[in-house]
């Protein structure tokens, strides 16, 4: 068993992180407290090959896997989680065209997704339908060859800066099993009755685009189709056994980053004539939030590891996205307490990490749906 990255590997991971210390640093705290993201970095990122790197190289992308994607974002988030959570997003969904697209679609939209020259979002969350995803009442009716959509999704990344979405929709709602009533369709938002409201004053990654989105009568050809009607719900929950495998690097990447502020403050600031980090309390929280961190780190690669084996295993997943999520809001936590009264201000970067944190026991699963699906594998069927 070996636990060591390859040479291609530390490489990417260096890249990525002097591509982040050079391009965030600078801009974060700015572009957190305008709620903006400027298109030039994701144009940087794109040429440098960032984006999207387990995209297929036929379709322009990298051909690597997801564990090279994971160390690219914890490298992103490490520095800002703002502007990291961005990068990631535009390609957020891309997974099912590689798994479930046709060819044409993937070589339409893919490579423009890898270059940074379209940005792309997955519609799923409601208002009544969050975790409970077979719930979603968004319709998509047939009519002479297109599919006609009327509904409301919240919460949606890239909804007013996404070139095109994928939306969850239930197309057949007369089917008794609630996990073939639903299909996902590929939505240009310059289409006629599509409407996105930008969400504001986000408790944490306010840099990245979050929107409620509105479709009224949005028409869009047979052929958007993604692939097959009614096996939606199904492709969704093996796009989330993807997803959550490198969203669980977000928290690492948080964390890491958070542990570093706090041991620059602690060797710095001085009080009863010493520095913080000559305390023995001190050093057991920073031993203890080390200690977290690199076993979030060796769970995330795991997860992702074999996902690139085809070795799908949804209960590590949800392992290392609970658990990464979980030791991010910890570690975030010890590393503003360290911080003393500084930390709570937002002219030191602990501030802008604290409030990005919870979000991880949120999105992409909660810490709860997380928790069912490992006690299901665990246990079993329990009657």
């Amino acid at each position: 068993m070996d636990f060591e990255l390859s040479k291609t590997q530390l490489d990417i991971r260096q890249a990525a992180r002097e591509f982040a210390e050079g391009e965030f640093r600078d801009i974060a705290r700015e572009c957190d407290l305008r709620e903006e993201f400027p298109r030039t970095l994701l144009e940087k990122a794109g040429d440098l090959g960032f984006l999207g790197v387990f995209i297929d190289e036929e379709y322009g992308g990298a051909g690597l896997g997801f564990l090279e994607h994971a160390l690219i974002l914890e490298e992103f988030w490490r520095v800002d989680p703002g502007l990291a959570q961005e990068l990631c997003s535009v390609t957020f969904g891309a997974e099912e065209f590689l798994l479930f697209g046709t060819e044409a679609q993937k070589r339409r939209y893919l490579p423009l997704l890898s270059s940074g020259k379209a940005i792309m979002g997955f519609a799923i969350t409601e208002p009544d339908a969050g975790s409970d995803t077979a719930s979603a009442t968004t319709t998509a009716v047939m009519e002479g060859g297109q599919y006609v959509i009327n509904g409301n999704k919240v919460m949606i990344g890239n909804g007013t800066l996404g070139d095109f979405l994928l939306v969850f929709c239930l197309t057949e709602p007369d089917v008794e099993a609630r996990s073939r009533r639903h299909s996902i369709l590929l939505v240009e938002t310059d289409r006629p009755g599509y409407s996105a409201q930008r969400i504001d004053g986000k408790m944490g990654l306010r840099a990245s685009d979050t929107a409620n989105i509105f479709f009224s009568d949005v028409r869009v050809p047979e052929e958007n189709l993604v692939g097959e009607r009614g096996k939606g719900f199904y492709q969704l929950m093996a796009f989330f056994d993807r997803s959550r495998a490198y969203v669980a690097s977000h928290g690492v990447g948080l964390s890491q980053g958070a542990l570093e502020l706090a041991i620059k403050h602690v060797k710095n600031r001085r009080q009863f004539g010493r520095p913080l980090a000559a305390f023995q309390v001190t050093q057991f929280k920073i031993a203890d939030m080390s200690t977290r961190v690199e076993l979030a780190r060796t769970l995330t690669h795991k997860a992702c590891w074999l996902v690139d084996q085809g070795k799908v295993d949804s209960k590590t997943v949800a392992m290392a996205k609970w658990f990464a999520a979980r030791t991010a809001v910890e570690v975030v936590d010890e590393a503003l307490q360290l911080h003393g009264g500084y930390g709570y201000m937002n002219d030191h970067d602990i501030e802008r990490f604290y409030r990005a944190a919870k979000v991880l026991e949120i999105y992409e699963g909660t810490k709860e749906v997380e928790k069912m699906i490992i006690a299901r594998r665990v246990l079993g069927r329990v009657s």
